[in-house]
């Protein structure tokens, strides 16, 4: 007899387990353990196996699933519970726009530090600036070229989002327009050397015990089910399949997986065509460390010739990505490298291999890395999502799935870009909506 549950979580990331904790019903999780790309792994130098833990001896370096991943803004309740379960380091955010060419960092956001460019280049710039207007164009190519103008768009905007986005930035819509904040009045002060710190992140919080605390302590207040992938929902008889033909029948389901995979799992069809998403090939590079290796936690990149569009410094942040010995000696760097794709591409491996070789030799020409100890590439299927101007396939695919008695929360499942916090916020809201319906 198959079991049954009054409700089921699908997903156990940070949405997943903080519904998990506030509603009491499993949370099914495809991996063995929980955290989704918050969790960490160790890897030895020279090695190209995967462990779950730090050794004794502390050798290995550590990186995340999908790159760095820290904690900014948020609700101060869920600020409050991340500082409780974990203790943090607030860190304020040091990030630059980085021009291979001229080996050129200049502070981010760009348009706040035109000081830093080029006098002729920062004057046409910050004219251009002064006279933008807004657009009717609802695509985000034609917002940024009407917002930044074309002196920043040749140097930077254009450039960078075809590789952010894969090339989608043509035909998707203008989003998340406070990633890339336009204050007149702060561009003014930034052209004359005076920047002042803005945007979405510009203080961000990291466990000092790694991500891995905060995951598996929000893990031990939920109920966890590992290594349960789902290969189908039988929405009509309410069962899931999951991949070792195990059924497992429910009476109300609550997501936190991709919302175009959700509408795939239960057979579904909109007639809206579905949103585009981008997948992210993630080289995490434990090597040592380059003489021109900056002390940013991150570098937007104007250009790449392997095609990468940022670069990550885990251990600029916290130094306990690096192996004990390593720790305090400035010779050795902990790294991720980004790398964008239209969603639903994938690589044969020795297309991966030759792409890591060409971005660890590019790196090193820049003088960021010299030898390399360890580099493993992850992949994030759905990594970043987008719609198109005028779509409602995501409110249609939302509305489909909720008359199946199917809720859908956190990033992915919404289709919209939040952080850690939020996403904790609404899996707790979530999970306790769940929790009064049963």
């Amino acid at each position: 007899m198959q079991p049954h549950f009054p409700a089921v979580i699908l997903g156990g990331g940070v949405a997943g387990l903080a519904a998990g904790i506030a509603s009491g019903a499993p949370v099914f999780e495809r991996e063995a353990s929980p955290g989704g790309i918050c969790s960490s792994y160790y890897m030895q130098p020279g090695s190209r196996v995967r462990e779950t833990c730090e050794q004794a001896q502390g050798t290995a370096y550590r990186f995340e699933h999908g790159g760095g991943h820290w904690i900014f803004g948020g609700h101060p309740d869920m600020i409050a519970l991340v500082e409780k379960l974990a203790s943090c380091d607030r860190h304020v955010r040091r990030s630059s726009v980085y021009f291979p060419d001229d080996r050129r960092f200049v502070g981010f956001p760009l348009q706040h530090h035109l000081h830093a460019l080029e006098p002729h280049v920062a004057q046409a710039a910050l004219n251009e600036l002064l006279a933008s207007r807004a657009t009717d164009d609802p695509t985000m190519e034609r917002w940024l070229a009407a917002r930044f103008g074309p002196t920043l768009n040749e140097l930077f905007f254009a450039p960078f989002h075809e590789a952010y986005t894969a090339g989608l930035w043509r035909t998707v819509a203008a989003q998340d327009g406070y990633k890339t904040p336009l204050d007149i009045a702060q561009v003014v002060r930034g052209a004359s050397g005076l920047p002042e710190p803005a945007g979405y992140n510009t203080t961000f919080l990291y466990p000092r015990e790694g991500l891995d605390a905060l995951i598996s302590r929000l893990a031990t207040r939920a109920d966890i089910r590992g290594s349960h992938a789902v290969n189908s929902i039988d929405i009509s008889a309410r069962t899931l399949v999951l991949g070792d033909g195990r059924t497992i029948g429910y009476r109300t389901l609550l997501s936190t997986l991709p919302l175009n995979r959700m509408i795939e799992l239960c057979g579904l069809r909109t007639q809206a065509a579905v949103d585009p998403h981008t997948s992210v090939l993630v080289l995490n590079i434990g090597a040592r460390r380059g003489d021109r290796c900056p002390d940013d936690h991150w570098l937007y990149i104007s250009r790449s010739r392997s095609g990468f569009h940022r670069v990550g410094f885990y251990s600029n942040v916290a130094e306990h990505f690096l192996p004990v010995e390593r720790r305090g000696r400035r010779d050795a760097v902990c790294i991720y490298v980004e790398r964008s794709f239209v969603g639903g591409s994938h690589l044969a491996s020795e297309e991966v291999t030759r792409y890591s070789t060409a971005a660890i030799d590019e790196l090193k020409s820049w003088g960021f890395i010299e030898d390399v100890d360890v580099i493993d590439p992850t992949w994030v299927d759905v990594a970043y999502t987008w719609r198109i101007p005028g779509s409602s396939w995501v409110q249609e695919a939302t509305r489909l799935l909720a008359a199946h008695d199917i809720r859908m929360v956190g990033r992915y499942a919404r289709w919209q870009f939040q952080g850690i916090a939020d996403s904790l916020r609404d899996g707790f809201l979530a999970g306790q909506t769940l929790r009064l319906h049963r």
